[in-house]
């Protein structure tokens, strides 16, 4: 026959005191859980849980970092965007101008007049070049230093950074843009050979002139003598680089094309002999050495003819100019719009960061709840139950 156990009531108490504090842990545990909305509050309660939420809010400040950081280059790139169009505005005042100079009916104190409105358009556009964005960095020092990249030097613009552009990376753009590709480069003439007179007293005058055929082209000098004889006038076209004789005696009148070797120019005036027109290839220059071209041939020109040489060659220039402006003003364009799409990609980046971080340890609060009323539920009957029973004693019956 098997003895029957026996339990004592202090073993008893002591049992259900223990599962009572078990129970009213657990019950504080799910409510410090639910005042803080989070499943996991401390390494120890979910060591890889606590590990990937830690590297996803790591990654998250990277991201934030990034963006931070990207937002200055795109104030900056805005600011050089900005620039430009005001540049070109400049530009288009200063080809207006330049038209207006043009005009016969002018004197020279006319001239003079508007040479100096140019020359004031010239050196506000130095200005921009200079601009410097709103932590004081040169906007077009290329890849140069904090200092001012274009000095005014004697009259003549020199560009002092160093040529070329920080490249983009994945989540960045550079800061500064190429100011020698913007303001250093523009190619003289046509963009293919200028035309100029041959002296200061010539009395004929051409217009930028034209690419008639490319394959034609040699890219050599040439010069255009004019001769007057027994009232008629002829012109002789002699290739410099190789001093041969292209075209020979020609008859000329004004207005009309002369072309060779894949290109074409109108002359106009009225020659006389000796007079000559010099055709050269083209070459570059900077912003500012053809608006001081353009200004100094409104200003100093002796005669008409030298008025309209100056007036044609300092347009077709001047657009040149006003080409690589838009070109780089593009640049900036396409830049703003690949921090718009880093930007959409970070914050779908930091969009998927910030539900690793709630998966690994934000708490599910309709499953917390509920656990949380089953456990004080439990608790309270448990409670009931231990008061019951410490009235179960021997003792109570005896008294």
């Amino acid at each position: 026959m098997s003895a029957t156990p026996r339990l004592a009531s202090a073993n008893v108490y002591e049992n259900t005191v223990s599962q009572l504090t078990t129970r009213q842990s657990q019950l504080s545990k799910l409510q410090e859980q639910l005042s803080a909305s989070k499943r996991v509050l401390r390494p120890s309660d979910d060591p890889t849980a606590a590990g990937q939420a830690e590297r996803a809010i790591t990654r998250m400040a990277r991201v934030t970092s990034d963006q931070r950081a990207l937002e200055v280059q795109r104030n900056a790139v805005a600011t050089a965007e900005s620039t430009l169009r005001d540049a070109s505005t400049a530009m288009q005042s200063f080809r207006t101008l330049l038209v207006q100079a043009g005009n016969t009916s002018l004197n020279t104190s006319d001239r003079t007049d508007i040479a100096q409105q140019l020359s004031t358009l010239r050196d506000q556009l130095v200005g921009f070049a200079n601009t410097r964005d709103s932590n004081g960095q040169p906007l077009f020092g290329g890849l140069g230093s904090t200092a001012e990249p274009f000095a005014d030097v004697g009259g003549t613009v020199v560009f002092n950074g160093i040529t070329g552009q920080a490249g983009a990376g994945e989540n960045d753009i550079p800061a500064t843009l190429d100011g020698q590709a913007t303001w250093m480069d523009v190619p003289t003439g046509n963009g293919v050979f200028a035309m100029a007179r041959g002296n200061a007293a010539a009395k004929v005058s051409s217009d930028a002139g034209q690419v008639t055929n490319p394959a034609a082209l040699t890219g050599h000098g040439y010069s255009v003598t004019f001769t007057v004889a027994a009232g008629a006038t002829t012109y002789d076209v002699v290739d410099t680089t190789t001093n041969t004789a292209v075209l020979s005696a020609q008859p000329f009148r004004t207005g009309q094309a002369i072309g060779f070797d894949g290109l074409s120019f109108v002359a106009s005036g009225t020659p006389a002999s000796g007079d000559s027109l010099v055709v050269s290839p083209s070459t570059k220059a900077s912003l500012f050495g053809v608006l001081d071209q353009a200004i100094a041939g409104v200003r100093d020109a002796g005669n008409t003819s030298a008025v309209a040489q100056g007036v044609a060659q300092g347009l077709a220039q001047v657009d040149s100019a006003l080409s690589r402006l838009s070109a780089t003003r593009g640049r900036a364009g396409d830049l703003l719009n690949r921090v718009d799409n880093i930007t959409d990609r970070q914050d779908a980046r930091s969009l998927q960061l910030e539900a690793d971080r709630s998966r690994a340890e934000d708490l599910d609060m309709v499953k917390a709840l509920s656990s949380f009323k089953t456990q004080e539920t439990a608790y309270s009957a448990a409670l009931g139950s231990y008061a019951q029973i410490q009235k179960l004693s021997l003792f109570n019956y005896i008294s």
